[in-house]
């Protein structure tokens, strides 16, 4: 069902695109949707797919806007509040941006307390995603229920208590596709190396990816005892999983996503500067 939700993007890139395909003629109308961005072809593009109105950069639209969503990159963020302020009332103002954390931009926005922190993935290009969120205190009860449906659009929410979690989601979800395309392209240079084709091996492997992420998604058993049931002693996958483990794979991929939520942090010391 539509709502009258008026909502203004200041980015039109994929990750903005991908929320505005979920949004338009379903959560409200395209018409209800601006987005703002200095890139002309991707403001063309967004308006005939989508019916939304476009601007080359944030403006007076704004004012009418209910939720203000900064879809820009981190170090593109204190410019772009600087051009958003002037237009800022009590709009719910959405950020999807990593790194930067709540509580400056809303001391750049002078105060402003309705301000969400949120960070989705990009499987939400296809409806797949899932999205970490946080709001201030000044964020009402109805708008967090737009932030919420906003990001539904594209996939599934988690909210946290505490901001500072943002950067373990980060680390988790957010950077997590990289992880999973990684593994996919060491299972396709062994297939090759093994004598299956190229097209075989990523045939292979990415099905072996769909068809196993959704047998856990669907099992109300842990995922370790799904591997178990997979791992027979002596058998392929032991001699595959007791070699991954001689070489140190899973806490390398610990450390890495430890190291992924660190960075995510510095990041927020780095652009949250005055």
């Amino acid at each position: 069902m539509q709502s009258k939700l008026k909502i203004a993007f200041i980015g039109g890139g994929n990750m903005a695109t991908a929320l505005i395909g979920g949004l338009a003629g379903k959560l409200t109308a395209g018409e209800n949707i601006h987005v703002a961005d200095p890139n002309a072809d991707a403001l063309q593009k967004l308006a005939q797919q989508f019916g939304v109105t476009t601007a080359p950069s944030a403006g007076a639209a704004l004012a009418q806007a209910d939720v203000i969503v900064l879809a820009v990159k981190p170090q593109q963020m204190k410019d772009v509040v600087a051009q958003v302020k002037p237009h800022l009332g009590k709009q719910l103002v959405l950020s999807i941006a990593a790194g930067i954390r709540a509580a400056d931009l809303s001391r750049w926005f002078g105060g402003h307390g309705a301000i969400v922190r949120s960070m989705p993935n990009t499987p939400a290009l296809i409806g797949k995603g899932i999205t970490g969120m946080v709001a201030l205190p000044g964020v009402s009860a109805e708008q967090r229920d737009a932030a919420d449906a906003i990001l539904r659009a594209v996939g599934q929410t988690v909210w946290l208590d505490d901001e500072a979690l943002i950067d373990p989601v980060t680390a988790v979800s957010g950077s997590g596709p990289a992880y999973v395309f990684y593994f996919i392209e060491a299972m396709q240079q062994a297939a090759q190396e093994l004598g299956l084709t190229a097209e075989q091996g990523t045939q292979l492997a990415i099905t072996t990816f769909i068809g196993a992420s959704q047998l856990a998604a669907d099992s109300t058993e842990p995922v370790s005892v799904l591997r178990e049931r997979v791992t027979s002693k002596g058998g392929t996958t032991y001699a595959a999983l007791t070699s991954m483990e001689a070489s140190g794979v899973k806490q390398a991929i610990v450390k890495a996503l430890h190291a992924a939520s660190a960075r995510g942090k510095e990041m927020g010391d780095e652009f949250g500067r005055d």
